[in-house]
């Protein structure tokens, strides 16, 4: 800001009156408040309302549940369910077309895809699908002692999935290998 503008600023500051004086005399209605004594207020009658509304919605709504619930007149209508159960069998036959196809494809290219392998790594998948063949026989058995038993249902689906994964994974492996022999390229 300029010095000149700044100057006139503050002498219209100082022109400017400091006092305000009331347009009419206000102090007689202070004095007379704060004479006079408030009325003391109770708050007992809006307690005892709200509580009276309480227990009159409480009595009410008891009351009509009673009347309903021993209510003989209406006749009970029992409503049947429309879905149908029906006993899901995890055997090999029954996991369908697509999970079979990819199953016998996967099988017959995993000797192949294992013969590309090293000895030790041929070993360990080896190894690795054993324990599942071994897993899915041990769920078979304990579902055939429990056919409703969705929990093992559910394993039993899981562990198919797995040994279909590791099979995928051998082939992956066998690309991988074939790669890295090949100096990058792949010739399949």
């Amino acid at each position: 800001m300029n010095v000149t503008r700044e100057d006139e600023l503050m002498a219209k500051a100082a022109d400017l009156a400091t006092e305000i004086a009331p347009s009419r005399d206000l102090w007689p209605d202070i004095e007379a408040a704060i004479a006079k004594p408030e009325p003391r207020r109770s708050w007992f009658p809006p307690y005892l309302a709200q509580a009276a509304a309480v227990l009159l919605l409480v009595g009410g709504s008891s009351a009509i549940t009673w009347y309903v619930a021993n209510d003989r007149s209406a006749p009970v209508q029992v409503v049947a369910p429309d879905l149908v159960f029906e006993q899901a069998s995890f055997a090999r036959y029954d996991l369908g077309p697509g999970f079979q196809d990819a199953r016998a494809r996967l099988s017959s290219r995993l000797d192949t895809e294992l013969e590309k392998l090293s000895p030790e790594t041929r070993a360990a998948v080896e190894e690795n699908l054993d324990a599942i063949r071994v897993a899915i026989a041990e769920i078979s058995t304990a579902l055939e002692a429990e056919p409703d038993n969705v929990l093992l249902q559910d394993l039993l689906l899981k562990t198919y999935q797995e040994e279909l994964m590791l099979m995928r994974h051998v082939g992956g492996l066998t690309q991988d290998v074939m790669m890295r022999n090949n100096g990058g390229r792949s010739d399949i």
